[in-house]
């Protein structure tokens, strides 16, 4: 593992120093480890694991080529982990969601076009249309905030949004207030973050948002407490 460690070390920092930018081919498997000074096996493991990051994407029969690495790629596995996460730690990410996603939605604002706001409210009639449907509104749910979200421009934001906001903390949510008969209400929540960004409005469209998350996370709160047994809060 040390050896594996060490020959990441280095790829990594080739590709950070720009002597293997995006799209480049890497040498092969003999040449890094003679050029590394590291076993062809731990050059091996490396690249494994960088292939698995979404660094490095190995074609067979072709060679080995640095990705793009655009934030998508990159921070594709933040999903991935926030779908093992235990419940307590759920929480916690509804927590980072809180401090990141009213602050998207008001630049969005700013940066939302006319186009992406008429998307959005047909995704919010077709939401109204599906109010008793969990797995229909968790479709158009995480549609309407990527809307959102991808409408700031920034990649980055967009790609770690995307990856907190996992499918599965999002059934809980919905199911609950499904059987809580509490859907209505935060569609309502969501019609007043659109109205908010209709009216460009960024302060309105930043607290309305924080409204909706808090009140997602206080349903989690309240779907993991009687899966547990515990009394909620």
């Amino acid at each position: 593992m040390a050896l594996t460690d060490e020959a990441i070390a280095r790829i990594r920092s080739m590709i950070q120093s720009g002597e293997l930018p995006p799209g480049t081919r890497l040498p092969t498997e003999q040449q890094l480890s003679v050029q590394m000074g590291l076993s062809r096996s731990g050059v091996r493991e490396a690249v494994k694991v960088l292939e698995a990051a979404r660094v490095l994407d190995v074609r067979r029969g072709d060679g080995t080529y640095v990705t793009s690495l655009a934030p998508r790629l990159l921070l594709e596995g933040v999903g991935l982990a926030v779908e093992l996460l235990r419940d307590d730690t759920l929480l916690e990410v509804m927590e980072v969601r809180r401090m990141l996603e009213p602050v998207a939605t008001g630049l969005a604002t700013v940066r939302m076009s006319d186009a992406a706001l008429d998307e959005l409210e047909k995704i919010l009639d077709d939401m109204r249309g599906a109010a008793d449907d969990a797995e229909l509104l968790i479709q158009y749910d995480t549609a309407f905030h990527r809307t959102v979200v991808a409408a700031t421009g920034n990649e980055t934001l967009t790609s770690l949004l995307d990856g907190l906001s996992s499918r599965t903390v999002r059934a809980r949510v919905w199911r609950g207030l499904i059987e809580g008969n509490s859907s209505h209400a935060t569609l309502s929540e969501h019609e007043s973050i659109y109205r908010a960004l209709r009216s460009r409005d960024q302060l309105l469209a930043q607290a309305a948002a924080l409204l909706h998350v808090n009140t997602s996370e206080a349903w989690l709160r309240t779907v993991l407490s009687a899966s547990s047994g515990e009394p909620s809060a």
